[in-house]
Parts: C-alpha cells; structure tokens; sequence
C-alpha cells in the first residue's frame, strides 16, 4: 500500500441506554435477563468473573463500550479508558485470543479510575492479586500472564462477536456470579417489561417448591396423550 492504513479506527457514537433503563435492570439476576429473552443473550460459559469469584453480591448493569482489538492485542482497550463515561462496563474482543491477558491490574485500574462499571473479555487477564485490590468487577476466561501488545489494528465504538453473541456499543450489559448477558438497544424496554413477569413467575414457583412442589410435568397425561411413551 502506498500509505499505511489507520492503526486505530473510533467509530461515531450511537444511542445509548436512559439512567432509567439502567436502574430498572439493576440488581435484576442475569437469569431472569435471559429468560425475558426467550432463554437467550448470555456470553458463553467460558466467561466468568475473573478469578473465580462466586460472589452473590456481585451485580453489575451499564452500558456496553465496545473495543474490538483482535489477537493479542490492547490498543483499542486503551482508547476504550480515555474515552470511556462513568457507568460503561468495557466490553474487549480479542477474537478469543487466549495466548496471552486481554488485560492486567493497572488497565483495570485505570478503568476504575474513569468511572467504569466493569469490564467483559473473550480473553483472559493476568496479575490477579492486582486485580482483587483494584475492586473492579471484571469478566473474562481465566488467567493468563502473557503481555498483549498495542500495535492495532483496532476499533473503538462499533460492535465485536464475543462469546458467541454480537455485541454493540450502546446495547446494555448484566453481568453477576452467573455469567454476563448482553441486552440489545433497541429490545431494552421490552426486557424491562418482560422481567417483570418473569420475576412474577418465579416467586411462585419458588413458594412451590419450598412447599414441596416435585411434578414439573405431567407425565401421566402425557403417557395419555401419546407425547410421551413408556416402554416395557
């Protein structure tokens, strides 16, 4: 090429979630989020709190900043931090890359101290003691101590596939003990909505079983209606 092409791309901001919608998802369990969903919008497993934690307490809801960085790489996480609004939880793509961190402490410290809710990666991250004394939720494989580098290519702003799910800047992040569930843009109020009902349904059947409910199905009336078949 006769000249060299642009190491970092930032793409024009879009919508983004209300204070309100934020708060109507907040403390709201990743389960009940995805079953608003038709059971779907989660991460793949793979992508934990870092470290392991299994904190019952841990809950965060913000908007997705998304940086698309590739294998191996960092820069577009950089420009991530700089531009980042209190509240956003970064979302870092690195095409899965596991070879080495997506990210370690003082990024995250960094993060932290911009006023970032969280950060989610399809890689993992490094420096874990670091990490817990920093304090801020993170998301990611597991632990790796290999540096990336910040050569781009990179995008800022614009939308990466991370765990199985696209997601979009300006779409709306829940993330706890349970995994980390991507709400879309424009599907947000619809989700609201429907947790409510879902959380509805779930008081219920709690109270069911805690009486000693045990027949999910009714299996006789299956067997009756031929959807089910019992042999012998």
């Amino acid at each position: 090429m006769i000249e060299e092409p642009p190491i970092l791309t930032i793409a024009r901001p879009g919508p983004r979630p209300t204070p309100a919608q934020i708060e109507a998802l907040r403390g709201v369990p990743t389960g009940f989020v995805c079953d608003a969903m038709a059971g779907q919008g989660a991460l793949d497993g793979s992508i934990a709190p870092v470290g392991g934690t299994r904190d019952p307490a841990l809950h965060v809801v913000g908007p997705a900043l998304v940086a698309d960085n590739g294998p191996a790489e960092i820069l577009a996480t950089l420009a991530a931090i700089e531009r980042a609004r209190p509240g956003d939880v970064i979302v870092a793509a690195v095409a899965g890359w596991q070879g080495c961190a997506a990210a370690g402490d003082q990024a995250l410290g960094m993060m932290k101290n911009a006023g970032t809710a969280g950060f989610v990666t399809d890689g993992p991250m490094r420096d874990l003691a670091g990490i817990r004394a920093v304090g801020l939720p993170a998301w990611c494989t597991g632990l790796n101590p290999n540096s990336p580098h910040a050569n781009g290519p990179g995008r800022l702003g614009g939308a990466a596939v991370i765990g199985g799910v696209t997601v979009a800047t300006g779409d709306l992040i829940v993330a706890d003990c349970d995994g980390v569930v991507v709400v879309p843009h424009d599907r947000i109020d619809a989700v609201i909505a429907a947790v409510a009902r879902v959380r509805e349904l779930e008081e219920e059947l709690e109270a069911r079983v805690k009486a000693g409910f045990c027949t999910p199905l009714d299996l006789a009336g299956m067997i009756a209606s031929g959807r089910a078949v019992e042999e012998g």
